[in-house]
């Protein structure tokens, strides 16, 4: 199974499973967005995988952008919300049916309002290696 896919599956349990993530989202938390779908919410963006491998290992880097929405007044939701997804995940043991995660990261956030001025948006960048299984 791909490892991308994989974690994917990992990266939504825990965060629909936690709860402060919970509190804020309940379960609004989407790869793709219902036409009907409210805020604040969660979504998976961009994925990068880049081949990492060692002696006898296959193994990938592959890069996750994940990110929160709300409609609230100003940054303080959306700050919270991605404070909530960073300590959920940020070193979290994800457990992976067919390869074998060895670690997974937070390595940045970004908060900014989009275009509509009205959305604020927290674009968050998780780092995973895997090994890749035979």
């Amino acid at each position: 199974m791909s490892p991308a896919l994989e974690l994917q599956g990992a990266i939504v349990s825990r965060l629909k499973a936690d709860a402060a993530v919970r509190a804020m989202v309940t379960d609004r938390v989407y790869d793709n967005v219902p036409n009907d779908a409210g805020f604040p919410r969660i979504t998976l963006g961009a994925t990068d995988e880049t081949s990492d491998d060692a002696d006898c290992v296959e193994g990938l880097v592959i890069s996750f952008q994940i990110d929160c929405w709300s409609q609230a007044v100003g940054f303080p939701q959306v700050r919270e919300m991605a404070d909530a997804v960073r300590r959920s995940l940020h070193n979290a043991d994800l457990a992976l049916p067919s390869n074998a995660l060895i670690s997974f990261t937070h390595r940045q956030t970004r908060v900014f309002r989009d275009p509509d001025g009205l959305t604020s948006h927290a674009a968050m960048t998780f780092d995973a290696f895997v090994e890749v299984a035979a």
